[in-house]
């Protein structure tokens, strides 16, 4: 069994954390659709800084380590029963290898309390699709498209027509 860990992001790795970040977001960008550009938040990068920095600082965020290693990060937020997985990723380079869902498992054990996770995908991240539905019991519950708006994020309309005009699956799973 492999060795995996959440470690608490500190101030010296935040730098080197967001940049990760957007390293795994383009991977998958771009094995979906190549070098074209228009799936960007920002100037080459699928997920922008801002955006990471934003869930960093409105939630906890932890770097997966396994084996001593930084392999991935994940960032949450949680409010009494309920909890957003804001960001999840494992490197690439050590994709299939049953981390992601280790590190799933240790948010689960570390937030007992919480009765429903909810997360969001775009509609083109099949890797995170299965991983969500098929290994970690999340539901898809809702579909955002430019028709169907997140009534809960208003500036969602004008991310999915220049983003994600195909759309974004919400997530739930229920604990019981």
């Amino acid at each position: 069994m492999t060795d995996i860990r959440l470690l608490p992001l500190t101030l010296d790795d935040r730098e080197q954390f967001i940049l990760d970040n957007q390293e795994a977001f383009n991977y998958g960008a771009l094995e979906e659709f190549g070098r074209r550009d228009d799936h960007f938040e920002e100037d080459g990068e699928i997920i922008s800084r801002e955006t990471i920095e934003a869930a960093i600082d409105s939630g906890e965020a932890y770097r997966i380590m396994q084996n001593g290693q930084p392999v991935g990060v994940v960032v949450i937020r949680v409010e009494g029963d309920r909890g957003d997985l804001e960001l999840l990723f494992v490197s690439p380079r050590v994709h299939s290898k049953g981390i992601g869902f280790a590190a799933w498992s240790a948010i689960e054990k570390l937030h007992p309390e919480v009765r429903v996770w909810e997360t969001v995908t775009p509609y083109f991240e099949k890797r995170n699709i299965h991983f969500y539905v098929n290994r970690c019991g999340f539901h898809i519950v809702e579909f955002f498209n430019s028709h169907h708006p997140d009534p809960n994020d208003p500036d969602m309309a004008e991310q999915m027509d220049e983003q994600f005009p195909d759309g974004m699956f919400r997530f739930e799973k229920k604990i019981k």
